[in-house]
């Protein structure tokens, strides 16, 4: 009785789809789902700027009492000072009591609403936690007007008396909101003026890394046709 030959193994090749085929690659969806992981600790650093602005401010209420004319709190000498004010105006009393306030605070919300969502599935943790300061910040200051008819607490007072400087008074909210823009404007600056360089050189290396193809000569096709005729 004949044996019948083993039949080959197939293997089975691993792809990097889904099963089914309809759903995206599995590298997308890792980049989607370090997105969210992102995007959590996003809204985590926009709640802790959130919670210290506001128990800052109401440790600043219930101690330095009334506005304006209570107690001063000396951090470092007298250029660093808790002093309590109310400030009916944008970050560091700009734009006090103005229509323009109002439009500014409509622009800036839906710009960084805008730009967030622009880059909610993508975008780098660094970008994320940026925005995570600013919002933290703006929501901080709008809770404020919320509660108090418009009017946010401002507390820490930057002062040089030596040379006449003294600096608006401020709190963390303000604090957030800046150094989140600054971060942002940085970042944005550095990669622009990175991008033409990793450009090039992306160029460069594919040019190397091309594999070129061997010209063709009349000489080797002569030599190939004299080598025709000797073996004829």
């Amino acid at each position: 009785m004949a044996t019948q030959p083993p039949r080959p193994q197939t293997r089975t090749r691993h792809s990097s789809r889904p099963v089914n085929g309809d759903g995206p690659p599995a590298s997308v969806l890792v980049k989607i789902r370090h997105a969210r992981i992102y995007d959590a600790l996003a809204l985590l650093t926009a709640i802790i700027v959130l919670a210290l602005d506001q128990w800052t401010k109401a440790w600043i209420v219930n101690n330095l009492s009334p506005p304006g004319g209570g107690t001063q709190i000396s951090l470092i000498g007298n250029y660093l000072i808790l002093y309590y004010i109310r400030n009916n105006g944008a970050a560091f009393s700009l734009l006090a009591n103005s229509l323009a306030l109002v439009l500014l605070i409509v622009v800036a919300v839906g710009v960084i609403t805008y730009l967030y969502l622009r880059m909610l599935n993508t975008g780098s943790l660094w970008y994320k936690l940026i925005f995570g300061l600013i919002m933290g910040g703006a929501l901080g200051n709008l809770l404020d007007r919320a509660r108090h008819s418009g009017y946010v607490i401002d507390f820490i007072a930057f002062r040089i008396p030596q040379i006449g400087f003294y600096f608006a008074i401020f709190n963390l909210a303000d604090a957030a909101i800046s150094v989140g823009v600054f971060l942002l404007f940085v970042t944005l600056l550095f990669g622009n003026l990175r991008r033409p360089g990793e450009t090039h050189q992306s160029t460069h290396s594919k040019q190397e890394t091309a594999s070129p193809v061997p010209p063709t000569t009349s000489s080797g096709v002569i030599h190939s046709s004299k080598e025709h005729d000797a073996q004829t």
